[in-house]
């Protein structure tokens, strides 16, 4: 029997690219779920799966059906899948939870396989760039999207997907608040985590931090714009792969 593992994957950004290439990115990625279905217990999407996802209470961005039903397949199948919402994909209502059947998080505090785990995408978490944390607190005030629903879909998800491009754009003249990123990872080790699982950085990293004498790990999982990686928990152990 294969022994269960738990993945974890950021930052597809499904949307960002042209049709043909957001095609080939889907493909590739339905391709990856479809193997680690065999061995896989649980998944973590720790943000960004879309690079804009708003949810109205009747309509939803249209677009990336095969995902969808892929990840409803795995979890029909029983395997766990923990969504984490992004910079990009916060607009959560009900749809990814009640018809695709995703556990749907902010931020997750968990143990697996005897290792204390805390999961969250990253952004945000820099003591600086105080103008994003503002923005950050209005989008994803519950009234300030009420009042946005009024506005037609169409209208709405477009001036959406404007946004989200600048926001990454933003984000990438900033490093991704990195710094921030491990500091709140080195304080959650002093906490007693083992591993702090990010997304959002883009760049697939591992690295070994001592805080207040315990030892830990800080982890961003990459993407899958140009590296394609993931991570696997399997008996304590945490691994940075690449899809190929």
């Amino acid at each position: 029997m294969n022994e269960k593992k738990s993945y974890f994957f950021s930052d597809v950004h499904l949307g960002l690219g042209t049709f043909e290439e957001e095609k080939i990115k889907e493909r590739k990625l339905i391709g990856f779920l479809e193997k680690i279905r065999v061995d896989a217990v649980k998944i973590f999407i720790a943000g960004d799966l879309f690079d804009c996802w708003i949810e109205y209470r009747k309509a939803v961005p249209k677009g990336f059906y095969r995902t969808l039903s892929k990840l409803n397949e795995l979890v029909e199948q029983g395997i766990e899948i923990n969504f984490f919402s992004g910079n990009h994909d916060f607009w959560l209502n009900s749809y990814l939870r009640d018809d695709v059947g995703l556990k749907l998080y902010d931020y997750m505090d968990t143990i697996i396989d005897g290792k204390r785990l805390y999961i969250i995408h990253g952004d945000g978490l820099s003591k600086g760039d105080l103008g994003y944390k503002i923005i950050k607190k209005i989008l994803r005030n519950r009234f300030n999207q009420f009042l946005y629903s009024w506005i037609h879909p169409d209208i709405g998800i477009s001036l959406a997907e404007k946004s989200s491009k600048k926001s990454r754009f933003h984000n990438e003249n900033q490093s991704y608040g990195a710094e921030g990123m491990e500091n709140f990872a080195s304080d959650k080790i002093s906490e007693g985590f083992d591993y702090v699982i990010m997304g959002h950085y883009h760049k697939p990293l591992i690295k070994e931090i001592s805080s207040n004498g315990k030892k830990g790990y800080f982890i961003t999982l990459g993407d899958w714009i140009k590296n394609f990686s993931y991570g696997v928990l399997s008996d304590g152990k945490f691994e940075i792969k690449k899809y190929v």
